[in-house]
């Protein structure tokens, strides 16, 4: 391994009300990262938790979506590929079992890439694949992350 980096979080959370009723409970809380802005949390909807809130599985979704990028654009411009544009709209699936456990099953990225040379589609397309062997996130997650990319230009 060559290095290692510390990453830290803090959360917090305090009873709205005196009611130890697992139905009620606020699953709303706070995430502080050092000089960063708060991150106000809950559960997802599903869960009972605050719909207008970002919850764990948005921040784990996003996350990939976020890595999955910024390792395709390392990768292109490693590559000399010039990306003009990047998009993606991801979809997650979480499995949730009787007792109330759960896991991500599968998460689909669909990365839309616009670059600057037609004639570097394949390429570009190709390089989706280094990008996910390079993404932290991804190497983290023990379920299949798949990917439909798409590639024009301008």
């Amino acid at each position: 391994m060559g290095f290692k980096h510390l990453f830290k979080a803090k959360a917090f959370w305090s009873s709205e009300k005196k009611n130890k009723n697992i139905k009620s409970y606020s699953r709303s809380h706070t995430i502080v990262i050092e000089g960063k802005p708060v991150l106000n949390v809950s559960a997802a909807k599903a869960f009972k938790g605050d719909p207008l809130l970002y919850n764990p599985e948005d921040m784990l979704l996003g996350s990939l979506v976020s890595c999955h990028m910024m390792s395709y654009l390392y990768v292109c411009a490693q590559n000399g590929i010039e990306v003009l544009a990047y998009s993606d709209d991801a979809v997650a699936t979480l499995e949730v079992a009787l007792d109330g456990s759960g896991r991500f099953t599968e998460v689909v990225l669909n990365p839309k890439v616009i670059i600057a040379d037609i004639e570097r589609k394949e390429e570009a397309l190709a390089l989706h694949k280094k990008a996910n062997q390079l993404c932290f996130i991804a190497n983290s997650c023990n379920f299949p992350i798949l990917h439909n990319p798409s590639c024009e230009t301008a």
